[in-house]
């Protein structure tokens, strides 16, 4: 029982944590992110809608049978999908985005092991 509890005081935390990063990325994105070319925008929104929404996930984490798997794959995937997004488009080049695919199914992963 006390595993469970700290298990679920520090994905509380991390998704708190995430949760207000993916904010405070959005309103950068949204008030102070001016690329070049507007395809870096939407690149950057969607890394930004993913991280928010995964952070949804974390947060839930702790309620599950397995919250270190499904906390581990979230922030992963959120890692790996949002983090290579965000880099692809604040650098304006697509050099990171090879890692975007290992993180969606990072992502999938976690949402299929609610089901465990």
């Amino acid at each position: 029982m006390a595993a469970a509890l700290q298990a679920g005081s520090v994905w509380f935390r991390i998704a708190a944590l995430s949760g207000a990063t993916a904010v405070g990325m959005g309103a950068y994105g949204a008030h102070g992110f001016k690329p070049q070319d507007p395809h870096y925008l939407e690149v950057y929104r969607r890394a930004n809608l993913y991280h928010l929404v995964h952070s949804l996930l974390l947060a839930i984490a702790p309620s599950t049978r397995r919250p270190w798997l499904v906390g581990g794959l979230a922030l992963s995937g959120i890692a790996l999908f949002s983090g290579s997004c965000y880099t692809v488009a604040l650098q304006q080049n697509r050099t990171w985005a090879k890692l975007a695919p290992f993180g969606g199914m990072t992502l999938i992963a976690a949402w299929l092991s609610l089901a465990l």
